[in-house]
């Protein structure tokens, strides 16, 4: 069996939505929002890193911060998307996804990102790391109350399962 790396972070946003279940709107309603993302890849870098937790802090407040303070159901893409706490999972991890794929994550190979990250908090453009992924994005809107997203394993990105 080969090794995997996994990296955790938090975050948390306060924020007000109304769902709607069998067709009935409950009231609007607020929560503090916790989400735990976490991402796994076969390998480090240079510096002995799966990815900078800086980094990917700032992927992960990025998302987060538009519904801080909002009612979920106003914002994009809740305003057309039933804001679940699975439908939030689901969009956070597909977000942080999309960032790491555009290559927002990582910095350059000139300045990795332990160091671009760290000097400028404006992260570069890179080639990215496919072999490193979202593999889950845990969302609590109350204790004991959590909703977990996994993307799919059947879809391959550059050897990933």
């Amino acid at each position: 069996m080969n090794a995997v790396y996994q990296l955790e972070l938090n975050a948390v946003f306060s924020a007000a939505h109304a769902i709607v279940i069998r067709g009935e709107r409950e009231p609007l309603h607020g929560h503090d929002w916790h989400v735990t993302l976490t991402v796994e890849g076969p390998k480090l870098d240079g510096d002995g890193l799966l990815v900078d937790f800086h980094a990917l802090e700032k992927g992960l407040k990025e998302v987060v911060a538009r519904w801080h303070n909002r009612n979920l159901n106003e914002t994009r893409p809740f305003d057309v998307v039933n804001p679940t706490a699975e439908k939030v999972a689901e969009h956070i991890a597909s977000e942080m996804q999309r960032m790491m794929e555009s290559g927002v994550i990582w910095g350059d190979s000139d300045n990795p990102p332990s160091q671009s990250g760290r000097k400028n908090r404006k992260l570069t453009k890179a080639a990215g790391r496919p072999e490193v992924r979202v593999v889950c994005v845990r969302v609590t809107e109350a204790v004991g109350c959590a909703a977990v997203y996994r993307p799919g394993s059947t879809i391959t990105r550059g050897g990933a399962r």
